[in-house]
C-alpha cells in the first residue's frame, strides 16, 4: 500500500509541474498538496509500523528521519520563496541561488532519500527499506524531470543556473 500511495503521490506532483508550466487548468492546482500529503500518509505508515514493531534502535532511526524531515522541510519551503515557488503561475521569475540552493540544483533529494532510508530501518524490515529506497528513486526521476523540462521553461535564468550549480552532487562555490 505504501509504495502504491507513494507513487501515486508522486505521479500528481509530475502532472502539477507539467499543468503549471504548459496546461495551465486550475483544477489541477491542488495536485502538489495532494501529492505532498501522499508521501506524509507513506511517512506516518513508517512510523505506525516501527511503533509497533520495536525493532532494536527504532527510536534512534525515527529521531534520525525527524531530522531528515527537518531538513526537507527547511529546503522545500524555507529556502525558496514560497510565495513565488508554490502561489503564483509559472512566469519566466528568476531562481533562488542562495543558500542550499547554491551549492546544489535540488537539494532536497538527499534529505528524503534520508527520511524515508530512516523509515524503513525504523521499522525493522527489508520490505521497508525497499519502498523507501523505490520512493527516493522516483524522486530523483521527479528531480531529473523538473531539471530537464519543468525548470528551464519556468525559471529565466535556469539553464545559466544548471551551467553554474551541479544537479546533486553539492560543492561550494567561490
Amino acid at each position: 500500500m505504501e509504495l502504491l500511495v507513494g507513487s501515486v503521490g508522486f505521479f500528481l506532483c509530475f502532472v502539477y509541474d507539467w499543468n503549471r508550466v504548459f496546461w495551465k487548468k486550475k483544477w489541477m492546482s491542488g495536485f502538489f498538496w495532494i501529492g505532498c500529503l501522499c508521501q506524509v500518509y507513506v511517512g506516518v505508515r513508517f512510523i505506525v509500523e516501527a511503533w509497533y514493531s520495536h525493532y532494536s534502535g527504532w527510536l534512534i532511526w525515527l529521531g534520525t528521519a525527524f531530522l531528515f524531515f527537518i531538513g526537507l522541510i527547511y529546503t522545500l519551503f524555507f529556502a525558496l520563496p514560497f510565495d513565488s515557488t508554490y502561489c503564483q503561475e509559472a512566469d519566466q521569475h528568476k531562481v533562488c541561488r542562495t543558500g542550499i540552493y547554491g551549492v546544489c540544483r535540488h537539494p532536497g533529494i538527499w534529505w528524503f532519500f534520508g527520511c524515508f532510508l530512516c523509515l524503513g530501518g525504523a521499522c525493522g524490515s527489508k520490505t521497508a527499506i525497499i519502498y523507501g529506497s523505490v520512493l527516493s528513486f522516483i524522486n530523483l526521476l521527479y528531480a531529473w524531470y523538473q531539471d530537464k523540462w519543468i525548470f528551464p521553461e519556468e525559471f529565466s535564468d535556469y539553464r545559466d543556473y544548471q551551467k553554474e550549480v551541479p544537479f546533486l552532487i553539492p560543492v561550494r562555490r567561490r
